[in-house]
């Protein structure tokens, strides 16, 4: 089994920008204290790259 990310949003959207924004509903969150399982490829550690200051990211195997 592949490795996956467990990304939860900590922070709000407010006083982000559209991209900003846009990347974390990509991401599949919506709510402050949301969580979500995706799989460890290139393409959702970029998007949680960009917004690092909002959300947290830890490694499940």
């Amino acid at each position: 089994m592949a490795k996956q990310l467990k990304i939860t949003l900590k922070k709000g959207l407010v006083g982000s920008t559209q991209v900003q924004k846009d990347n974390v509903h990509s991401l599949g969150l919506r709510k402050i204290h949301q969580t979500v399982i995706r799989e460890d490829t290139p393409v959702y550690r970029g998007m949680a790259n960009k917004v690092r200051h909002l959300v947290t990211v830890e490694e499940i195997d």
